[in-house]
C-alpha cells in the first residue's frame, strides 16, 4: 500500500489526536472547556510574542491599566530584556518573560494572560536561576519581582534567604537527577 503524504502536518499534533487520547472520555462540556483553555493558551503565546517584539523595538503602548500595556511599557522603561533563558543545567532552566540587572538590582517581570491568579514562586525560581547562572549571591543584590495579570500588577521584594533556599534545592535536585541518570 502507498500511504497518503501529509507533509503539511508533519511535526504537528491535532487537538483530537491519538497521542492526546483523553478526549475520547470527555462529555460535551468537558470538550468545550478543554478547547477554550487550548485557545486561551494559543492567545497567550501570541501576546507574549507581541510583547517581546514591542519591547525589543522599544515601542511603548498607550498608557493604560490594561495588562499588556503596563507590562510592555514597564519593561521598556526599565530597559529589560524580553524572553531571556536562565540556565543552571539541562535539568533546570526557564525563560523569564522580561529581566534586567543593573547596579545590583534584579528585576523580573511576568506577563500572565490567564484568569487564574498566578503565584510568585515561578519568579522566585527565575531569580534563583539568575543567581546560580551568574554566580551572584541573593544577599548581595536587591530584587523586585512583578506579575502583570488581570489589569493589575503584583510586586514582591523576595527575601534573599528564600531565593537562596530555592537555589540550594536546584543544586541538590540537579545532582540527584544526574545520579539517577546513571
Amino acid at each position: 500500500m502507498i500511504f497518503n503524504k501529509h507533509l503539511n502536518l508533519e511535526g504537528r499534533h491535532a487537538f483530537l489526536g491519538a497521542s492526546n487520547y483523553h478526549w475520547v472520555n470527555y462529555d460535551d462540556a468537558k470538550l468545550d472547556n478543554t478547547y477554550l483553555n487550548f485557545l486561551a493558551k494559543q492567545r497567550g503565546t501570541r501576546l507574549h510574542e507581541l510583547a517581546r517584539m514591542l519591547i525589543e523595538e522599544r515601542q511603548k503602548l498607550p498608557r493604560s491599566k490594561k495588562t499588556l500595556n503596563q507590562y510592555v511599557n514597564d519593561a521598556i522603561g526599565y530597559r529589560m530584556t524580553p524572553e531571556q533563558i536562565l540556565y543552571y543545567s539541562d535539568n533546570c532552566f526557564g525563560t523569564a518573560d522580561s529581566i534586567s540587572f543593573d547596579k545590583s538590582m534584579l528585576r523580573i517581570h511576568d506577563l500572565k494572560t490567564g484568569e487564574i491568579p498566578a503565584k510568585m514562586q515561578q519568579l522566585e525560581i527565575y531569580a534563583a536561576l539568575f543567581c546560580l547562572e551568574y554566580q551572584i549571591k541573593p544577599f548581595d543584590i536587591q530584587m523586585e519581582l512583578r506579575i502583570y495579570q488581570n489589569d493589575q500588577v503584583v510586586v514582591e521584594q523576595p527575601e534573599p534567604k528564600a531565593i537562596l533556599h530555592i537555589a540550594d534545592k536546584i543544586v541538590n535536585f540537579d545532582k540527584r537527577i544526574e545520579r539517577l541518570k546513571g
